[in-house]
Order: structure tokens, then C-alpha cells, then sequence
């Protein structure tokens, strides 16, 4: 599904703004960023944990356990995923770890400190990074990668996403990585579609090669 936005006038705003990351969009080709309408924002959050620090085929085996655990239904309450004894959940390949973080997520989203979807589309993007982080093990990054690939904000710059600022150091020729203050200086050209100038600079590594002859 396509953004909430018209991407291509994104695109066209992106390169008037910024001749470097025009040459960048000239080689990536057209943008294809997609959005996966969230559900709701516990399932969201929850498969969100689940996959961290974990290859992506391996998360997803987890996952669908821990789904298979409420079958029927695609996923569970909060209510029904604090009622789940650890042993289930743990069986299903949870680390102590990420159960904790859910179980926490479970009880923030029962109690209203995550708000409804209908809520967070109401919200502006810091108001939802500071509630969404108020659960353990979720930080920024996860945050904002709901409000791109779930909310389809088309304002949001991770900063600190390793991809994002090795695609700048590709696109723009620098020898290191920026430091994600830096990369957000030199994102305020591409405001409002933060969003899609991210999308482009994580295609800058698979062009790596014919970006710079192979230098990194």
C-alpha cells in the first residue's frame, strides 16, 4: 500500500532540494516506499520486538509461534497476552528478554499509555516517539519505523539507523559514517519527506558498487 502522500511529488521536492541525493534518486530509480497499515498497535509493537537482533526468517518462526499460541485469532488482546503463563510464551522461543519488553508493552497498552490506532493518527510524530518509548525495549528506531512503515509519516529521519548513514556516506562521498546530529542538520534541506530521502539512502548501499567504484 502506498503512502498517505503523493510520493512522487515527494521525489520531485527531494531533488530541487538537494543536488547530491538527486543523483542518488537518478541511479535508485523510482521510489517504491510501502506501507503495511498497522493493525493495531500492540500486534505492530509487539512483532516489532520480536524481530530485534534477530534474522529476519527466525523472528518470523518466533513469531508465528507465539501467534499459533491464541489460534484462532490472528493475535491476542493485551489482556489475553498478560494471562499466557511465561512457560507458553518461552517455549514458543521468546528470550527472557523480549518477553519481558511485551508483557510491559501488553500492560502500557491496556492501561492507555499506548494509545488506540485512531489516537495515533491524531498524533504528531515526537508526541508518538515519547509514548511508544516509554516501553521497555522499545526505543527510538522502532518508534519511528511505526510511524514510516505503518503510519506512513512522510517526515521522519532515523538517524541513528546504521543503513540511513551508511546510504549518506555512500550518496555524498564521505569517508565515514555521519554522526546522526550531523545527518539530521543536513536533513532539515529535505523537510517534509524525510521519509522518502531515508527510503533512497537505504538503496544507496545495494548500489554501492556502481555509486563509487566500490569505495564505502
Amino acid at each position: 500500500m502506498s503512502p498517505d502522500f503523493d510520493v512522487a511529488h515527494a521525489v520531485r521536492t527531494l531533488r530541487a532540494a538537494d543536488p547530491a541525493l538527486a543523483r542518488l534518486i537518478d541511479r535508485a530509480g523510482p521510489c517504491r516506499y510501502r506501507v503495511r497499515p498497522a493493525q493495531n498497535p500492540f500486534h505492530s509493537l509487539a512483532e516489532s520486538i520480536a524481530y530485534q537482533q534477530l534474522h529476519g526468517r527466525a523472528a518470523a518462526a518466533i513469531f508465528a509461534r507465539v501467534r499459533a499460541i491464541y489460534a484462532p485469532r490472528r493475535f491476542p488482546t493485551p489482556e489475553m497476552f498478560l494471562a499466557t503463563p511465561d512457560e507458553a510464551l518461552r517455549a514458543a522461543g521468546l528470550s527472557r528478554a523480549k518477553l519481558a519488553a511485551m508483557r510491559d508493552l501488553a500492560a502500557k497498552t491496556a492501561d492507555g499509555t499506548i494509545p488506540s490506532l485512531v489516537r495515533l493518527r491524531r498524533m504528531d510524530d515526537e508526541e508518538i516517539i515519547e509514548r511508544l518509548t516509554e516501553v521497555r525495549g522499545i526505543g527510538r528506531w522502532t518508534a519511528e519505523m511505526l510511524l514510516m512503515f505503518r503510519l506512513g509519516r512522510p517526515d521522519v529521519l532515523p538517524a541513528t539507523d546504521f543503513g540511513v548513514r551508511k546510504g549518506y556516506s555512500i550518496a555524498f562521498r564521505k569517508r565515514a559514517m555521519p554522526a546522526p546530529k550531523a545527518l539530521l542538520a543536513h536533513g532539515e534541506r529535505w523537510r517534509p519527506f524525510r521519509s522518502v530521502a531515508a527510503w533512497y539512502l537505504w538503496r544507496a548501499a545495494d548500489l554501492d558498487g556502481k555509486m563509487t567504484g566500490g569505495r564505502a
